[in-house]
């Protein structure tokens, strides 16, 4: 793939993430009255790596999914935006898929479709093709991550494109073929949907190869800076399970932190890395 062509890609995440930014502000100012009633209705609380620990000792708050929709979208726009910036005309096979996981979130928005509903009485259907949506983004983001570990073992580059279409159609098989409850959902409006648990371990897995893979390439390439990528991948992911899964006031901003540090980490080392190549 040319860099012409993958900055194409990162134009069209950059106007997809505006998009996105203004529907999330336009539907969180149609459904905010809602929001209360939307939480009302959720008959489970959010499964997250911190969930564990604060069950039973912080109500969930029927604002706080709205903010993280925000700040998820938030972090798409500016993240993408930077990273087309300083990439613009550098080469690194890498950086189109952690540009895909950056992208990834500008879908959380199609949340906000389950308050939408208690203003606008739409069929169910709608509900459904979003949580379809955000099924396919989450997992897209994930098997980005993947195939960013997959080039710095040392993939040909010149197979860049076609690893992207896998990417995109493995995500979205699972989101087509999952099956969805339109009418349960959780406290950060997501509705319940099948194998949860096989997909939280396979998440799991997937996390820890991408991470074992940046580790080896240190190694194999001679280069520590790729020690740093999976420590920034690891912080990246887990602010992101964070962020997406809270409902308490105690764990948004550590979240938010959280991907932001870690896409920083991933992005200054590749491209000390690539600058001069």
């Amino acid at each position: 793939m040319t860099l012409s062509v993958r900055n194409n890609y990162f134009r069209g995440g950059i106007f997809l993430a505006a998009l996105s930014l203004g529907l999330t502000v336009a539907g969180g100012h149609l459904a905010f009255s809602a929001l209360p009633e939307a939480a009302a209705s959720a008959a489970l609380r959010s499964r997250g790596m911190l969930f564990g620990l604060i069950e039973g000792l912080f109500e969930a708050s029927a604002s706080v999914p709205f903010w993280t929709i925000l700040g998820s979208v938030v972090y798409s726009f500016i993240g993408i935006i930077l990273i087309f910036y300083f990439f613009e005309k550098t080469s690194s096979p890498e950086i189109l898929f952690i540009g895909c996981f950056v992208i990834s979130l500008s879908l959380e928005l199609v949340r906000i479709a389950i308050p939408l509903k208690s203003v606008f009485p739409f069929p169910s259907m709608y509900l459904i093709t979003a949580s379809k949506v955000l099924l396919f983004g989450r997992y897209f983001g994930l098997f980005s991550l993947f195939a960013a570990g997959v080039y710095a073992a040392g993939l040909d580059i010149q197979k860049q494109q076609n690893i992207f279409f896998l990417t995109v159609l493995a995500a979205l098989i699972i989101a087509w073929d999952v099956p969805v409850d339109y009418a349960v959902w959780n406290s950060t409006f997501v509705l319940s949907y099948g194998y949860s648990s096989l997909f939280y371990m396979a998440e799991t897995g997937i996390l820890i190869i991408t991470i074992v893979t940046f580790i080896i390439s240190a190694y194999t390439r001679s280069s520590r800076r790729y020690i740093h990528i999976g420590i920034g991948i690891f912080l990246a992911f887990t602010g992101r399970n964070i962020l997406l899964n809270s409902d308490t006031w105690i764990t948004p901003v550590p979240g938010f932190l959280l991907l932001s540090v870690g896409t920083w980490f991933i992005c200054s080392r590749l491209h000390r890395m690539y600058l001069w190549q």
